[in-house]
């Protein structure tokens, strides 16, 4: 008796699904916003697996990190780990959420948010900084205006001068022609007490700025729940 060595199935892309439910149609068709996370983010995998379709995998995905918010804060090692996720899928997903996130410091020309007080800094990020394990390290640009011309992540890590250096903070706001900037920093423990190095460091941001004549106006530590502003507490 000949045992017959069966070839292995391929891996199944979108097209392999009837064509009404295929999500790059769908979206052609229908426009991005009318398609669900799990459609969106078959069309970024672009490729399934052996026998399983390209939205299973995406099903998959978001059930294992419990829906979009883990899903953007896992990894990419985490994203590897998952069975049809190899190193570049992984890649592509943080890419789009990356993409995502620095849309969210261009603000509308139309509509230009102006910072009034450290509430209004706070707001800002918030979503950005939802949930981070790591610190990071943000820059509000604003124009003669208070208005906000970007947000740009400086670092992330901790908060270091080897990390943190004035040249990196203020080469974007040299950059957009900012008047001022705002500085912020999460605590992922939840305390929002500035330590001596986030005192330090700010003293010296603040020193530079006054250099090159671009005003720091404030330096807020954030949290999930809480903020705090430096510049209220005196600590500058």
């Amino acid at each position: 008796m000949i045992n017959e060595e069966k070839a292995p199935r391929e891996s199944f892309t979108i097209h392999d699904l009837p064509a009404a439910e295929r999500p790059r149609e769908r979206l052609q068709q229908f426009g991005s916003e009318a398609l669900s996370a799990q459609e969106l983010l078959a069309v970024i995998l672009g490729r399934g697996i052996a026998g399983e379709s390209v939205t299973v995998t995406a099903q998959r995905l978001l059930s294992q990190f419990g829906g979009l918010k883990g899903l953007a804060q896992a990894t990419v090692e985490e994203l590897s780990q998952i069975k049809g996720i190899g190193l570049a899928k992984a890649c592509q997903i943080k890419a789009a959420f990356e993409l995502a996130n620095r849309l969210e410091g261009y603000p509308s020309a139309d509509n230009k948010t102006v910072i009034k007080n450290p509430l209004d800094v706070a707001a800002l990020v918030k979503s950005k900084l939802a949930g981070k394990k790591k610190e990071y390290f943000m820059t509000v640009l604003l124009d003669t205006r208070a208005q906000v011309i970007k947000i740009c992540e400086t670092s992330v890590g901790s908060l270091d001068t080897s990390i943190v250096h004035p040249r990196e903070v203020f080469k974007e706001a040299i950059s957009a022609s900012a008047a001022s900037v705002i500085l912020i920093h999460n605590h992922p423990s939840g305390d929002v007490s500035a330590s001596e190095q986030d005192i330090g460091l700010t003293k010296r941001l603040v020193e530079a700025g006054s250099i090159i004549g671009i005003e720091v106006l404030d330096h807020i530590i954030v949290s999930d729940n809480k903020h705090v502003s430096m510049k209220a507490k005196g600590l500058f």
